[in-house]
């Protein structure tokens, strides 16, 4: 029987591609009087290349930019202070997530999301999305001193839900991070297609976020 439901962040309920987007023509915007001998375009494009899908930490893209794009009169700091503390107010949630969330919540799961990244980085980012009152439990790696895939933090998260992980459901867009990794500590996984990740052979896949009502659904019929 599955009690609890368990999401990554990026990439499975919140569009971080388009988040990014949003961010960058924001940032862009904003500093205007330093970036506008560059292309908007480009300096979007060239952010996104070097971003690498979040895995590469804001501190490199920016060096990195300044240096390709010649910026005077800002600092890597400078950035990053502001993609540090604005990013969260561009964030946008894939369609359907409060109202799959609500149909479990009201059903009885237990919610919550495992993400890797900074803190309080990811959870202002999560804040921004307002689910907190649907989430039992938020773990941000660097808050807990682990990270996918290591199965400790998937099992620190059942632990935090009084569940054991055979009833747990982790869904998530990282083929090894989520989906592999929780499955591999011993929970079900459903790997997320987002458009921007590799097809994999996932046995179970979602392109929707409402799709998971009928597969939790139907796995409690079957178990």
């Amino acid at each position: 029987m599955i009690r609890a439901i368990l999401f990554d962040l990026d990439g499975t309920i919140l569009d971080r591609q388009s988040s990014l987007i949003k961010f960058i023509d924001y940032q862009y915007d904003k500093f205007i009087d330093h970036l506008n001998h560059i292309d908007k375009n480009a300096f979007k494009s060239k952010f996104i290349e070097l971003d690498q899908n979040g895995y590469v930490w804001k501190d490199k893209v920016y060096a990195q930019l300044i240096d390709i794009f010649n910026i005077t009169g800002l600092s890597v700091d400078d950035l990053l202070d502001n993609y540090i503390n604005n990013f969260c107010n561009q964030c946008l949630p894939y369609p359907n997530l409060k109202e799959t969330l609500d149909i479990f919540a009201s059903n009885g799961y237990k919610l919550g999301i495992i993400t890797n990244g900074k803190y309080p980085f990811q959870y202002n980012n999560i804040k921004s999305l307002q689910i907190e009152q649907y989430l039992d439990v938020v773990l941000v790696s660097e808050k807990e001193s682990i990270k996918k895939p290591d199965p400790l933090i998937f099992q620190r998260a059942a632990k935090n839900l009084d569940v054991d992980l055979y009833e747990c459901l982790f869904v998530g867009d990282s083929f090894k991070n989520d989906y592999e990794a929780s499955s591999s500590a011993g929970m079900h996984s459903i790997y997320r297609l987002n458009n921007e990740n590799e097809v994999h052979n996932a046995t179970n896949h979602i392109k929707n976020l409402y799709e998971l009502t009928d597969i939790v659904k139907k796995a409690n019929d079957l178990l």
